[in-house]
């Protein structure tokens, strides 16, 4: 099968070894993804919903360059530093995926990457068409 690899422009992603998002045949994989805007800054200082949103923006820019949409999205992995917030980042997951649905986990860890980042998603996503595929 082809593989597809999706790199958002970030240069840690070489330094790293990693691409935002791989697709091969009808399964996407979207890496751990936070809320930076395009230059790589941490945006929404301080609110897990606006980070949330914004993570879930890039997650759907990286589905798109990978030939999905958020409705393909079978699987989430929200991860935050302060679970007590778990519902500003609930709510923004929410506002994407009512209709979908996707399983989806949230668990807390100690930190992230950068100590202004609250939330890291991943997703999974899979394509329409042939179920021996």
């Amino acid at each position: 099968m082809v593989r597809i690899n999706v790199s958002s422009g970030m240069p840690w992603e070489p330094i790293v070894g990693y691409s935002r998002a791989v697709r091969v045949g009808r399964v996407i994989h979207v890496s751990g993804t936070t809320a930076t805007d395009e230059s790589g800054r941490v945006t929404g200082a301080g609110d897990a919903y606006a980070q949330a949103v914004q993570t879930l923006r890039n997650i759907e820019r990286a589905l798109a360059r990978a030939g999905a949409r958020l409705e393909d999205v079978v699987r989430t992995r929200m991860y935050v530093v302060d679970i007590s917030r778990w519902e500003e980042v609930g709510r923004a997951h929410g506002e994407f995926f009512a209709a979908i649905r996707p399983a989806t986990s949230m668990v807390q860890v100690s930190r992230l990457i950068d100590p202004q980042m609250l939330v890291e998603i991943e997703a999974e996503a899979l394509l329409p068409g042939n179920e021996t595929e």
